[in-house]
């Protein structure tokens, strides 16, 4: 039963959402919460780990949240389930796209889909932002060392990204900073 679940959740997830995988994370955030198959605070675990390792972020949390539910069979329900309806429209798009491309409905369709997968991600950042930096309002406001470096790697990262640094480069970048400050005992979380 688990496995139909998976799959179907999973289907769910992939054929609905619309703008890559962070767009989708407000739908994977609601559905592994609601079925229990993990925490918020490991979801945002798991993100991280997600930025450093190569491949498709909606592949790496299918598989994840269905190895850690399920087992082997499970991780292969789950990713069978997010990546089979991107499989059938791209099939179908494929095939009808150059046709339609000009019809007024398709252009209107896009011009609704665009601000929509922003505001999703942007929806899926504020969360992500939300849970890293809760255990520090939860300590009434108190500045500390360690909101301080997260503040700082956290500004560091987005001038980087902004300013067009590689990715992979932010990623090593916050991580040594990260492995520094937890050489020199700062991280306690």
């Amino acid at each position: 039963m688990i496995y139909l679940t998976l799959f179907i959740t999973f289907f769910k997830i992939g054929a609905f959402t619309f703008g890559g995988g962070y767009a989708m994370l407000p739908l994977i955030q609601n559905e592994v919460l609601n079925h229990g198959w993990t925490t918020m605070e490991e979801l945002v675990n798991f993100l991280a780990i997600s930025e450093s390792t190569p491949g498709p972020f909606a592949i790496k949390i299918s598989t994840y949240i269905g190895m850690r539910s399920a087992g082997v069979l499970g991780a292969i329900c789950a990713t069978s389930g997010v990546v089979a309806p991107s499989f059938i429209v791209i099939l179908i798009l494929a095939r009808c796209y150059k046709a339609f491309s000009n019809h007024w409905a398709v252009k209107g369709a896009l011009f609704g889909l665009r601000p929509a997968a922003c505001a999703l991600v942007l929806s899926s950042v504020l969360s992500v932002f939300i849970t890293v930096f809760s255990p520090f309002w939860q300590e009434s406001f108190k500045i500390s060392p360690l909101l301080l470096a997260s503040l700082g790697i956290f500004a560091l990262s987005t001038v980087g990204c902004i300013k067009k640094v590689h990715p992979i480069l932010v990623i090593v970048l916050s991580a040594v900073i990260g492995i520094i400050l937890g050489m020199a005992g700062l991280i306690t979380i």
